[in-house]
């Protein structure tokens, strides 16, 4: 693999980062590189990214892992945060709360891939607050697929039934019950979860 030459403020950030200092900020690190502004320091951390020098931590954002070879196979992905869902609906814009980067080979992302940040603990033990799902936009999926979905203006990640007429949305959790969709109710379906990405806190 051929490694694509860095900037030597780029060299000198790798270092920094790879003896695993805690705690710095970016005046920190621009202080270390010489410079006089933060966006400069953060500017050369993204390029690191970018090249695959850096892979951030998508728990704690603050946190990078150097990685011994450069990966060329990253993708940024939106991330959306579902708390912040509107009558505009969760994949817009103003809802994205971060831009994750993903290995294209071991999560085959394409544009149609999105992720959402969980809340709460209806969907466990599979999924817990905080943990990252990876779906694919469309608007329907197979009964007894896991989707998320907006019922009410309110994002949910749900295993979706068809039962008839009805659509069931089932929690995984048993203390919470099952939600039948009624036909006055707003809802509608925008993504499957292909992968989840578990993270402790």
């Amino acid at each position: 693999m051929t490694k694509e030459l860095l900037h030597p403020k780029q060299k000198i950030i790798l270092n920094i980062l790879k003896k695993g200092v805690r705690g710095m900020t970016l005046r920190d690190i621009a202080e270390e590189i010489g410079v006089s502004s933060p966006n400069t320091a953060f500017y050369h951390i993204e390029q690191l990214e970018k090249k695959g020098y850096l892979r951030r931590n998508p728990a704690n954002p603050q946190d990078y892992i150097v990685l011994k070879d450069p990966v060329e196979d990253l993708t940024y992905v939106n991330c959306y945060g579902m708390a912040q869902c509107g009558p505009r609906g969760l994949l817009v814009q103003e809802n994205v709360i971060d831009r994750i980067p993903l290995s294209t080979k071991a999560f085959g992302v394409s544009d149609q891939i999105f992720l959402v940040k969980a809340m709460g603990d209806s969907m466990e033990p599979r999924i817990f607050e905080n943990d990252l799902v990876l779906a694919t936009k469309q608007r329907d999926v197979t009964s007894g697929q896991l989707g998320i979905v907006i019922h009410n203006h309110e994002a949910k990640i749900k295993k979706i039934i068809f039962a008839g007429k009805h659509i069931v949305l089932e929690s995984f959790n048993p203390k919470y019950p099952h939600e039948v969709v009624k036909k006055s109710e707003n809802f509608h379906i925008v993504g499957e979860v292909k992968n989840i990405i578990h993270f402790t806190s």
